[in-house]
């Protein structure tokens, strides 16, 4: 695997700078202070690497370092060699030497609600629904409560080396409030807005917004309170089509067009029996078709695991510029289906990665990629290690609309990053001193890694997680 020539430029410290994406937030959240110097092993992407991967695609620097400026921005990468004297003169220096250097893991679709219900027993979707989320999700109507997971949830994530994620939080907006509180005191990049439901009854009476007129109400006020504040951006959240009516699907559509920076997140074609309730309930081609009907196919929406779409809705999701989660570990464990990788490759859709907890069974996107491969084994293909990163990186990043502030490290974009150990188990240590390549090591990582390989995690150039002595 060698450093790519894309971009000679990063190894002399002059790589163009980037400019966020319209719509993104800015950071407003004060700096380092001053520069820091990050020696190891540096990996990122500068597109999707394909099938078979191309080395065109990414860069390497085995002995590499990473300078992040006073402005928590990303100054110089390349070649611990080629360090520019000016850049690191009074810098603080960290040395992860023989540590793997990423991008900050990006989640694509996630609920902080759910903390309490990952590993529930015995249940499909709509059945698990019922059983154990929505009276989980009850609960945060609760100030305290909503505050103290949170605070649980996010810090999980940063211990899995995830530093952006666009969240489910709950109908109310006390927990918009609390998730938001709780990002922004950690001075991170998340996504987040109040989920929005009102079809009795698949909306359960204690969770369902009492009218679409106060649901709007209620979002437009939180949208005035959270969107573009420091680096906190507004999702409109309707759960999915079963729990909405027209109208409220109308209200998503109308609400975005009013605000187009906005982001629209929810759920599509996840398991059979929902998307025969949909056609019961919406008619039409198909379930992607109900939400384009209504205005949702935006080049700022996603839609998590879209199992069961065909090429039809794959082609006008790409026309869209819309993005698809690819959830694994909760399309196994619910039993929901296998999601063709491969065919939103071929047709252009944009893909992310996204663990989806509590549906999901871990936390950490190494766990989540050891589960894509599986997947995309079972539908006759494969994931290589580099592919598994970008979708992990850079991916979740495009599929966001936020790669022009993170996903990579080009100069000026937001040093979120993640340091990973090679020797993080006894196991993973011993794949990787057999292994022959840098390929063969990063792919071990990839299926044999989880929160115990990550070493740290930075945001904004700060460490704000250090995986704890082993004894």
């Amino acid at each position: 695997m060698a450093a790519a020539a894309v971009l000679p430029v990063l190894g002399s410290g002059a790589a163009p700078a980037v400019a966020a994406p319209a719509g993104a937030a800015t950071s407003a959240a004060p700096g380092r202070g001053c520069p820091l110097v990050v020696r190891g092993t540096v990996l990122h992407f500068l597109d999707d690497p394909g099938d078979p991967p191309d080395p065109a695609t990414w860069e390497l620097f085995e002995d590499g370092a990473l300078v992040v400026g006073a402005d928590g921005r990303i100054a110089w990468t390349g070649h611990a060699r080629d360090l520019p004297p000016g850049l690191s003169a009074g810098a603080e220096r960290v040395d992860h030497r023989g540590k793997l250097i990423v991008p900050g893991f990006v989640d694509t679709h996630i609920h902080a609600a759910q903390v309490d219900v990952i590993a529930s027993y015995g249940e499909q979707l709509l059945q698990w629904l019922d059983t154990y989320v929505f009276p989980a999700e009850a609960r945060f109507d609760d100030r305290a409560h909503a505050r103290a997971l949170s605070g649980f949830f996010l810090d999980r994530l940063l211990a899995a080396g995830t530093t952006t994620a666009t969240v489910f939080p709950t109908v109310h907006p006390t927990s918009v409030n609390a998730f938001f509180e709780q990002a922004e005191q950690r001075n991170l990049r998340m996504l987040c807005g109040k989920v929005l439901m009102d079809r009795d009854p698949y909306a359960p009476a204690y969770l369902r917004d009492a009218s679409v007129a106060q649901a709007e109400w209620e979002t437009r006020e939180l949208i005035a309170r959270w969107h573009g504040r420091g680096r906190l951006g507004y999702s409109i959240t309707p759960r999915f089509a079963p729990t909405s009516t027209v109208k409220l699907l109308t209200m998503v559509g109308r609400l975005w067009n009013d605000h187009p920076d906005l982001w629209i997140q929810t759920h599509a074609a996840e398991n059979e029996d929902e998307v025969a309730l949909v056609d019961e309930l919406f008619g039409g081609r198909s379930y992607i078709d109900v939400y384009d009907r209504h205005g949702l196919l935006t080049k700022k929406s996603l839609f998590a695991h879209c199992v069961h779409i065909d090429d039809t809705d794959r082609t006008r999701l790409a026309e869209a510029g819309s993005a698809i989660a690819f959830c694994p570990t909760s399309n196994l464990f619910l039993g929901s289906g296998l999601f063709d990788l491969r065919a939103a490759r071929e047709q252009k859709v944009t893909v992310g990665l996204g663990t989806d907890v509590g549906a999901g069974t871990s936390y950490s996107a190494l766990v989540t990629l050891n589960e894509a491969y599986k997947v995309t084994a079972l539908r006759g293909g494969t994931l290589s290690a580099q592919r598994g990163f970008y979708l992990a990186t850079l991916g979740g990043a495009k599929a966001l609309d936020l790669d022009g502030v993170i996903g990579n490290f080009r100069r000026g974009k937001e040093a979120d990053f993640t340091v990973l150990d090679f020797a993080a188990t006894p196991v993973l240590a011993r794949r990787t001193e057999v292994s022959e390549s840098f390929a063969e090591r990063l792919f071990a990582l990839m299926i044999l890694g989880d929160e115990r390989a990550v070493a740290a995690t930075y945001v904004m150039g700060r460490r704000v997680h250090e995986r704890a002595a082993r004894g």
